[in-house]
């Protein structure tokens, strides 16, 4: 069995655990909230992110909740409760600590949608590196029903599908279902509810037989060059790629190869 540690004990907002293999799993746990990215939530989340970048094991975090509601974004009573512009300022500064956090992790980041992700929690989506969406999930930006345009989740969200149709969303609010978000590019793989373990299982496991040092240069080097020129870009690459080669496990892929057998490297 894995232990599972409460976090927030008192309300079991978070749940998080980590098995041997090195895959951590935070699991947002207040589905009578919709778990939201309250004041609760949001320091449990940030806290358990910055455990899991001092484990130095860590292969893959999954990121999943409970409940109908994968998140439905920021808990907007508890915003209206203190409508101080020093306070949204240090919220939304806090929110965005935890989606840059989670990219900065040198290992795969994965969502496991199970239902609607909205505004802030269609932005969680985004930011991870890969996501699988249950057939009945559905993801919308829609602070606008409300006055307030979602401007934190538009920087991921525009950074995953096409500019008009992140715009589209911004501005009308409107959801998408799994299937179209796919189309998109804001998910991976779309399952039915009842293969979502399974198919977030398969996915972790690929990621697991793949040497980690690989990985965590790939990501950093992916997110790093997204930003640049074209010029520049291939002048990073090169670099990282010349920098990989210089790895063991990339010296022992490769003569592998060569001698048409599997690779044998620390994973």
């Amino acid at each position: 069995m894995q232990d599972f540690t409460l976090l927030s004990p008192a309300d079991a907002l978070l749940v998080h655990r980590r098995d041997p293999r090195g895959v951590h799993r935070l699991i947002l746990n207040d589905p009578q909230q919709f778990n939201t990215l309250g004041e609760i939530m949001l320091a449990s989340l940030e806290q358990a992110v910055q455990q899991i970048a001092a484990d130095p094991d860590a292969r893959v975090l999954v990121l999943s909740a409970q409940g109908k509601a994968f998140c439905a974004g920021h808990n907007l009573k508890e915003m209206r409760a203190r409508p101080e512009l020093a306070y949204y300022q240090d919220l939304f500064a806090r929110c965005s600590r935890i989606m840059l956090a989670l990219r900065q992790l040198p290992i795969a980041v994965i969502a496991a949608v199970q239902g609607v992700a909205t505004a802030a929690g269609c932005q969680l989506v985004a930011q991870c590196d890969l996501a699988v969406a249950a057939e009945e999930a559905r993801f919308g930006v829609n602070g606008i029903d409300v006055g307030l345009f979602c401007a934190t989740p538009s920087v991921a969200l525009s950074r995953n599908i096409l500019p008009k149709q992140a715009m589209e969303m911004l501005l009308t609010g409107e959801f998408i279902d799994a299937r179209e978000a796919q189309r998109r590019g804001l998910v991976n793989r779309v399952v039915a509810a009842g293969q979502l373990d399974q198919a977030v299982a398969d996915l972790v496991q690929s990621i697991l037989a793949k040497p980690a040092q690989a990985i965590a240069l790939g990501k950093q080097l992916f997110y790093q060059q997204a930003g640049m020129g074209l010029d520049a870009a291939y002048q990073l690459a090169g670099q990282a790629m010349a920098c990989n080669l210089m790895l063991d496990v990339a010296q022992e892929g490769v003569q592998a190869f060569v001698e048409k057998r599997s690779p044998s490297w620390p994973l």
